[in-house]
C-alpha cells in the first residue's frame, strides 16, 4: 500500500472518529421514537403473529392425554392407557371448570365436539376405575373414530397452522395433507376479495372527485382557496362515528336524500340507499376524500405555473397542455393519496357496520366478531395477519411498479 493510500485510510478513520459523538447524539435523540415504534407497532404485530399460531388449550387441559397420544398409530382407536389418561385429565378439567375451553378449541376443527367433551367430562368425574375405553365408546361412538383422536393430537401441538389455513379457506386432513375447505365453510377469500373491491372503488371515487378539487384549490384566489381548504379539513375535526351516523340519517328511507328526491318528483317511491353497497361506498368516499385531496394538492402547489404557459406558447392547446405537461407532474400526489386511501379503506369497520348490509361487511368486521362475540382470538389474529400481508404486498407492488420516488405526501 502506497503512502498516499495509507494517508487516505488514516484521514477516513479520523473523520469517522470525529463523527462518532454526533452519531451517538443523533441516535440518542431518535431512541424515544425507535422505542415508541417498537412498543406500539412491532410488538403488537409480533403478538398478533404468535396468537395466530398459538395452541395452548389442549396442552393445558389434557397434558397426560397429549403425551399418551405421541405413540398412537393413528389408524384405529387408541388403547386403554390413552383413554385412562383422557379420563384422568377430564376429571381434573371438570373440577377446574376448564373442560368447556377444551371443547370449544376442538369444536373449531370438529363440529359438535364441545358438547361431547362436556358429556365425557361429566362421565369421567363419576368414574372411580376402568375400563375407561369401553365407557367412552358406550357414551358416544365418536370416541372410536381415529379422526377424532387425530384432531386431539393436532390440538396438543405447541403451534398450529389451523387458524392461518382457515383464514385462507384451507384445512388440514387427518393424514396431514392440505385441501380446500368445504364450499359452505370457504368464506374468507370471498370476504377478502369483497374488502379489496370496496377499497378499490372508494380509492377510484376519491381520486375522481378529489383531483378537480385539488386543482381548483391551487388556482383559486387566496380567500376562496382558504375557505375551500377549511371545508376539506373540517370533516377531519369530526369523529368518524359522527360522520358515519350522519350518513345513516341521510341515506335511510325517510332520510334527507329520499325526501329531497321525492320533493323534486325525481322518483315515485323511496329508494333503498342504506344497508347497501352504494351506501357503504358513498360514506367511505366522503370520509376518505381529505386523505386523497391533501397529497394531490401538496404536489400541485409545487408545480410552477410557467410550465403550462410554456406549453401554450409552444402551440399546445389547453387540454393538451394540461394532460401532457401538468397531469404527469401530479402523479406522485395521486399515487400517494390513492395508496393512503386504499390502505386505510382495507381496515374499515364502523362505516360498513352502520350503513352496509350483510353482503358489505369487510374483513375487519369479522375480526371484531371473532374477538368480541366468539372469543376466537386465534382466528381473529390469523385474519389480521392475512390482511396485513395483503396490505404489505400491495404496498410493495406499488413501489415496484411506480417507484418510491413517485410516492410523495408533500
Amino acid at each position: 500500500m502506497t503512502n498516499a493510500a495509507v494517508e487516505r485510510v488514516n484521514v477516513f478513520l479520523a473523520v469517522r472518529q470525529a463523527e462518532r459523538p454526533a452519531r451517538r447524539a443523533a441516535f440518542l435523540l431518535a431512541a424515544p421514537l425507535i422505542l415508541y415504534i417498537l412498543v406500539v407497532f412491532v410488538a403488537p404485530i409480533v403478538m398478533l403473529l404468535s396468537t395466530s399460531v398459538a395452541n395452548p388449550e389442549a396442552r393445558a387441559v389434557i397434558p397426560s392425554t397429549v403425551a399418551a397420544l405421541k405413540d398412537w398409530n393413528g389408524t384405529s382407536a387408541p388403547d386403554e392407557p390413552v383413554f385412562a389418561a383422557f379420563a384422568a385429565d377430564l376429571k381434573k378439567a371438570q373440577a377446574d371448570r376448564t373442560a368447556a375451553g377444551l371443547g370449544k378449541r376442538l369444536n373449531y376443527e370438529a363440529s359438535g365436539m364441545r358438547s361431547r367433551v362436556m358429556a365425557a367430562a361429566r362421565m369421567a368425574a363419576g368414574m372411580e376405575h376402568g375400563p375407561y375405553k369401553q365407557a367412552f365408546l358406550d357414551l358416544d361412538p365418536v370416541w372410536s373414530a381415529p379422526d377424532t383422536w387425530a384432531v386431539i393430537r393436532r390440538a396438543g401441538s405447541e403451534f398450529t397452522s389451523y387458524y392461518l389455513l382457515t383464514a385462507v379457506d384451507l384445512q388440514k386432513n387427518p393424514d396431514g395433507s392440505i385441501q380446500r375447505a368445504a364450499p359452505d365453510q370457504a368464506i374468507f377469500l370471498d370476504i377478502l376479495g369483497r374488502t379489496l373491491m370496496i377499497a378499490a372503488i372508494v380509492t377510484a371515487a376519491t381520486i375522481l372527485l378529489g383531483y378537480p378539487v385539488a386543482y381548483v384549490l391551487t388556482i383559486a384566489p387566496p380567500g376562496v382557496g382558504q375557505f375551500m381548504m377549511l371545508m376539506v379539513l373540517l370533516p377531519l375535526w369530526t369523529s368518524l362515528l359522527v360522520r358515519t351516523t350522519a350518513w345513516v340519517v341521510l341515506l335511510q328511507s325517510d332520510g334527507v336524500i329520499n325526501d329531497a328526491l321525492m320533493s323534486l318528483h325525481l322518483i315515485s317511491e323511496k329508494l333503498q340507499l342504506i344497508f347497501t353497497r352504494f351506501g357503504t361506498v358513498t360514506a367511505m368516499t366522503h370520509i376518505q376524500l381529505p386523505f386523497t385531496i391533501l397529497p394531490i394538492y401538496s404536489v400541485m402547489r409545487s408545480i410552477p405555473p410557467s410550465h403550462l404557459r410554456a406549453a401554450r406558447s409552444l402551440g399546445a392547446g389547453p387540454t393538451s397542455s394540461f394532460w401532457r405537461v401538468y397531469a404527469p407532474q401530479t402523479l406522485p400526489g395521486v399515487v400517494a393519496g390513492g395508496l393512503m386511501t386504499f390502505i386505510l379503506s382495507l381496515g374499515y369497520y364502523i362505516t360498513p357496520a352502520l350503513v352496509g348490509g350483510p353482503g358489505d361487511q369487510m374483513v375487519s368486521n369479522f375480526i371484531a366478531t371473532y374477538i368480541n362475540r366468539d372469543l376466537n382470538w386465534g382466528l381473529a389474529s390469523a385474519l389480521g395477519m392475512v390482511l396485513l400481508a395483503v396490505t404489505l404486498g400491495i404496498y410493495f407492488v406499488f413501489l415496484r411498479l411506480v417507484g418510491a420516488d413517485k410516492i410523495k405526501l408533500g
